[in-house]
């Protein structure tokens, strides 16, 4: 039996090295949870047992790191958050045009466009904390702001990780990292400031930012050129109709219109353009969602 409950963890981090390393980090988040709150509460009703005495009943109860491996792995494989993968057609172009029937590629596309708005939000808060608190820390009160801060950046990885996972399909933490509820403040606060997870979410908020935009940028501006092409064979003919002698473009003070036979070109081109942006999309998101991975995951 383990003497400590850190012994116990690192036995179910051996059982669960093969493991995904988010299953890992939420496996050992629960049972250093539950050992810990276990062992207070023993220690509440009997302030005479010592922690040798309590843990092997407590550790007994909440099962072997086999067990408990075991029971983590099995569930799972019930809840994989992989997103269904449409049928492959074995034709280029059926494989070329079968992005549209790929939840992964609409899912990416939604999450650039969310992360845009997420981008800027991590951005602000991140720089509007860690102005504040540093600012404040020459005063008493400046301790407890510091300390909300950085947990509220590991509520907003955990949302991020959610999107993450509910976008892109990959598995993400579902539990937050254990924070000890028992401990002064200043000790969590020492906790939080010394941990490497914390300082890599406040990177990856950061990075976040410059990403999003990128993201919506692209968009912004692949859809304008693909919708311009697609829309051609109706406004050129509006245009000339409802203003005669106005010219569709104009370059180098000369007027030019695309003749008639290109028009089906245009609309071609157009649907083209944004299908191989649907690609793109595709393989950056799950980019970024492993990128999010690395960073977002401690363990």
């Amino acid at each position: 039996m383990y003497k400590t409950i850190e012994a116990y963890l690192d036995a179910l981090k051996g059982e669960l090295k093969d493991a995904d390393t988010a299953l890992l980090q939420d496996a050992l988040s629960d049972a250093r949870e539950h050992l810990v709150t276990a062992l207070e509460a023993a220690r509440a009703a009997n302030p005479a047992v010592s922690t040798e005495e309590a843990l092997p009943s407590i550790m007994e109860e909440y099962g072997s790191p086999e067990e408990t491996a075991s029971a983590y792995k099995e569930i799972e494989r019930r809840m994989s958050p992989v997103l269904k993968q449409a049928v492959k057609p074995r034709s280029a172009l059926g494989r070329f045009f079968g992005v549209y029937a790929d939840p992964r590629a609409w899912g990416g596309l939604l999450y650039m466009i969310i992360a845009f708005v997420t981008g800027v939000f991590y951005f602000t808060w991140a720089v509007m904390g860690v102005s504040l608190s540093v600012s404040l820390l020459i005063f008493i009160f400046g301790f407890p702001i510091a300390l909300l801060f950085l947990l509220s950046v590991r509520g907003l990885a955990l949302l991020e990780g959610r999107l993450v996972e509910a976008l892109l399909g990959i598995r993400m933490p579902r539990r937050p990292l254990f924070s000890h509820q028992g401990m002064a403040w200043m000790e969590r606060l020492k906790a939080l400031v010394t941990d490497k997870a914390t300082w890599m979410m406040l990177v990856y908020m950061l990075a976040k930012f410059v990403l999003g935009i990128a993201y919506f940028v692209s968009i912004v501006i692949v859809l304008s050129f693909s919708l311009a092409f697609i829309a051609i064979p109706f406004l050129q003919p509006a245009i000339q109709t409802s203003l005669p002698g106005t010219a569709f473009i104009y370059y180098n003070g000369t007027s030019h219109y695309f003749p008639t036979w290109s028009y089906p070109l245009c609309v071609l081109g157009g649907v083209l353009l944004w299908t191989i942006f649907m690609h793109i999309a595709r393989g950056v998101s799950q980019l970024h969602g492993r990128l999010a991975k690395w960073m977002l995951v401690s363990e």
